[in-house]
């Protein structure tokens, strides 16, 4: 593996990013970009292309919860040396929701979150060396609880599982795994369960997202460029000696 990337630069390192079309994702790649990595870019949507073409990527369109098509996305990556499992679904389900669409959505978060990750990581490994990295996207949902949200809470608690777990599975080849929990950041999953939630309560939108933000440490609601600098910090050098941990990117929301 090339040393090229030591401390912070990623020139030369190969860095395969997952739900990198828009949010979270897409906020990342761009951070990676700027420190001189090589993308590659892997999305449930066209949009990845677009973003491929900006950041100068290469991008595949994937249901990550299919395994043949995790496969094709990945075909022709010869050497990954960073992982970021980012993809990930975020629903309502109501455990007193005794509908065919509620069980379908369970079913279907746990399938990419959690089944999903598995098959990008298990297909990623053969491709990745003694000193790589890969970094899962949880939820500070993955430390506590929110209620109607119990697949996505279940999903994140697994990804945490499953990060200690590979932690310990990988050290020996030298592959180092962390994940990161993010706090509410303004995504179009984020907003989209917050007018859900606003809904069942009865409340304004705008008043129930400045209570969230009031239980922080630090005002504000992150973007999600916010999230590049922990990424970015995990995936380097200088977290050679960080391995099986969550870390949590909150502003102070939960206490770790």
């Amino acid at each position: 593996m090339s040393n090229a990337g030591s401390g912070l630069g990623y020139a030369g390192r190969r860095v395969v990013i997952t739900g990198a079309s828009r949010g979270i994702g897409l906020g990342v790649a761009r951070g990676f970009a700027e420190a001189g990595a090589s993308l590659h870019l892997i999305a449930d949507d066209a949009a990845v292309h677009d973003a491929a073409r900006e950041l100068r990527a290469t991008a595949a369109v994937a249901d990550i919860a299919d395994k043949a098509q995790v496969a094709a996305a990945l075909a022709g990556q010869d050497a990954i040396d960073v992982l970021i499992n980012n993809a990930g679904l975020e629903l309502m389900t109501p455990i007193g929701d005794v509908s065919n669409a509620n069980a379908e959505a369970f079913r279907r978060v746990v399938d990419i979150n959690v089944t999903g990750t598995a098959l990008v990581t298990s297909a990623a490994l053969g491709r990745m060396q003694r000193g790589g990295a890969i970094i899962n996207t949880a939820s500070i949902w993955g430390r506590i609880a929110e209620p109607r949200f119990g697949a996505y809470v279940a999903s994140k608690h697994a990804i945490i599982g499953m990060t200690k777990t590979w932690a310990r599975e990988l050290g020996p080849l030298g592959i180092r795994v962390n994940a990161v929990c993010p706090g509410w950041v303004r995504t179009e999953a984020s907003m989209r369960s917050l007018a859900r939630m606003a809904a069942e309560a009865g409340r304004d939108e705008q008043a129930l997202l400045d209570e969230i933000v009031a239980a922080q440490a630090l005002p504000g609601l992150m973007e999600p460029a916010d999230l590049a600098p922990v990424y970015l910090f995990l995936g380097s050098d200088m977290a050679a000696n960080i391995t099986g941990q969550s870390i949590g990117v909150d502003r102070g929301e939960v206490p770790w």
